[in-house]
């Protein structure tokens, strides 16, 4: 039986207010205690209560997976559970989920997971997948190696260079600001790939993305849309991402091509295997 390790509380602290670039009297004061007392606390001369910690999670942006983690090294038990997509406690997810996928067509979009794996789709994501290798769309399929890899869209992407920089910066941001190991590895895994990168400035108001089709160069600008309120593990992690014309040319086009057809027959997985996630569990 494998045994987990964890840091002390009082460090996993610090880590995480230096990760936030703020000082001590900084979150101190934002969580409305004394410096002294936050000293102590990430020193381990002080034990934090289950309400403090919650309290400076907060403040620091926590993800709620590794408040879990907060929690646990501090003797207490998680707070947040993890519910199955499928389970009827979350019936409302999965509606508000197939509402907005169907809200944004004729337009592609996708629900992926913190790890950037495809949970579904809409229908007119199929445009994206032309001629992508069926071991690339194998559960769980992850849309940003689906978008970067040499077999993947990246041959189909006039602008590969300039979108490529921005899905590294992006992967990158959220890896620094999550300390999710995964995704530091997937980042290194994509940024090994050929493709090159352009950091220059973009003309517009975003980096589009730019297709080439059957139908010509088609242009997108992408959203993202998350559950802001959400409380369980699988609903604060999931989040839509929509790619929307960048011109008129585009939008004719997927109008002129929407079909009243079925989804496509997309490789997805469920984010939320278990109800509740074994916190001893050696990820």
């Amino acid at each position: 039986m494998t045994t987990l390790t964890r840091p002390p509380v009082g460090e996993l602290l610090r880590v995480w207010r230096q990760r936030r670039r703020l000082s001590q009297l900084d979150l101190a004061n934002d969580a409305e205690v004394s410096a002294r007392h936050l000293s102590f606390l990430e020193t381990g001369r002080a034990r934090p209560s289950r309400e403090m910690l919650l309290r400076l999670a907060e403040r620091l942006e926590v993800p709620l997976r590794e408040r879990n983690e907060l929690l646990l090294a501090a003797g207490f038990a998680p707070a947040y559970g993890r519910r199955a997509l499928d389970s009827p406690d979350m019936a409302a997810v999965t509606r508000a989920l197939d509402l907005v996928l169907t809200a944004y067509e004729p337009y592609p979009a996708v629900v992926v997971d913190r790890s950037w794996e495809l949970v579904t789709a809409n229908a007119s994501v199929a445009l994206f997948l032309d001629g992508v290798p069926a071991h690339l769309l194998e559960p769980p399929a992850n849309v940003l190696r689906l978008s970067l890899h040499p077999e993947g869209l990246a041959p189909r992407i006039a602008n590969l260079p300039q979108w490529r920089a921005h899905l590294l910066h992006r992967l990158g941001r959220e890896a620094h600001l999550t300390g999710d190991p995964g995704l530091a590895a997937l980042h290194r895994e994509l940024a090994a790939l050929p493709g090159g990168t352009d950091r220059s400035t973009p003309d517009g108001i975003a980096v589009p993305l730019r297709l080439r089709t059957d139908d010509g160069v088609l242009s997108f600008l992408s959203t993202v849309t998350t559950f802001g309120t959400a409380v369980d593990l699988t609903a604060a992690e999931l989040s839509v991402e929509a790619f929307l014309p960048a011109d008129e040319v585009t939008a004719e086009v997927l109008r002129a091509a929407r079909s009243p057809v079925a989804n496509p027959r997309l490789p997805a997985r469920d984010p939320g295997r278990a109800a509740v996630p074994d916190p001893e569990e050696d990820r």
